[in-house]
């Protein structure tokens, strides 16, 4: 694939939480488009983002953001509003995929498995466990595990959730409850939009040393082993290809996603659950889908190229 000479804004940073990964993400897509002769304009995203892309007049914008306002929508919105081109999924797909609850009612109609649970107050969790332990609390809009807390009878959260111990209900009014998925972490990142094809990659297994795969488990080196691709049977890593692919599709994603799993491996088939999608996943050393796209032979410029590739093809289409 070949692209002509762009003017790129790298839309990276901004204020969620996962600021510093976005910087990251930023940095290493602009560095790579630079490699490839395309001229590169850098945006930290402020509250004066309008005004700056306008001065900048790129070709395309590539999004780097990660969590909102970049990734639900908001971002999304005023680029459509301005006319401009940018990558990854638009502005309906991003405000149903950032959403934990949206993105199940999206999914498990069409037979994708998601577990079960609920939206519940803090202040209902701090009377009673909404779920049978162990249980897992998340907030219900953010992503690369921030504010993640698994509740168990040998926990120190207290019987029931202290307020007092640390954890996302001292931050966040509310918080999706699901049952604890024992087993193995699973991940696959698809590429591609209606457009230019989408296609799954393959599955990776993490192994985070701390048991967990939270915040810094994924983002310091050394702290999780990628095993790409994953050691796990045909019908394992055939299912998990196929499910990201639909889910991908169902949601209407462009660009590049990536599907998280849980596989309870002493259930075979039964015990794989989709917990979530991220519609603008990681793009930094130690992200999954170069990672992945790495060992299906595509580097990392060339997994740069094919994303934007995709967004020119939907603004050739007129796809918003």
């Amino acid at each position: 694939m070949s692209l002509p000479t762009l003017h790129v804004a790298v839309l990276m940073g901004g204020w969620s939480s996962e600021r510093p990964v976005s910087l990251m993400s930023g940095e290493g897509v602009a560095k790579a488009l630079e490699s490839k002769g395309h001229k590169v304009t850098r945006i930290d995203m402020d509250p004066e983002v309008a005004l700056r892309l306008a001065e900048t007049k790129p070709d395309v914008v590539f999004n780097a953001l990660h969590g909102a306002p970049g990734e639900d929508g908001t971002v999304q919105g005023m680029m459509d509003l301005m006319g401009l081109t940018y990558t990854h999924s638009g502005l309906a797909t991003s405000v149903i995929a950032i959403d934990k609850e949206l993105t199940k009612q999206a999914l498990v109609p069409h037979g994708i498995p998601m577990p079960g649970g609920r939206v519940v107050k803090c202040a209902e969790i701090h009377e009673r466990d909404p779920l049978p332990r162990p249980y897992v609390l998340k907030p219900v809009n953010e992503g690369s595990s921030v504010g993640v807390a698994i509740v168990t009878d040998e926990g120190n959260y207290g019987n029931p959730v202290s307020p007092q111990a640390k954890g996302p209900w001292q931050e966040f009014d509310e918080l999706l409850a699901e049952p604890y998925i024992r087993g193995r972490e699973l991940t696959t990142a698809v590429i591609g939009g209606p457009k230019t094809g989408e296609r799954a990659l393959l599955v990776t297994e993490l192994k985070p040393k701390s048991g967990f795969y939270d915040f810094d488990s994924k983002y310091t080196d050394g702290m999780t082993e990628h095993v790409c691709p994953a050691e796990i049977p045909d019908e394992i890593a055939q299912a998990c290809k196929d499910l990201a692919l639909r889910s991908h599709q169902l949601l209407g994603c462009r660009g590049t996603s990536r599907a998280d799993f849980r596989w309870d491996d002493t259930q075979g088939i039964e015990g794989l659950f989709l917990l979530e999608v991220n519609t603008q996943p990681g793009m930094t050393p130690l992200s999954l889908v170069p990672e992945q796209a790495r060992a299906c032979g595509m580097e990392y410029p060339e997994l740069v190229e094919a994303i934007i590739a995709e967004a020119l093809a939907d603004r050739q289409a007129g796809v918003k």
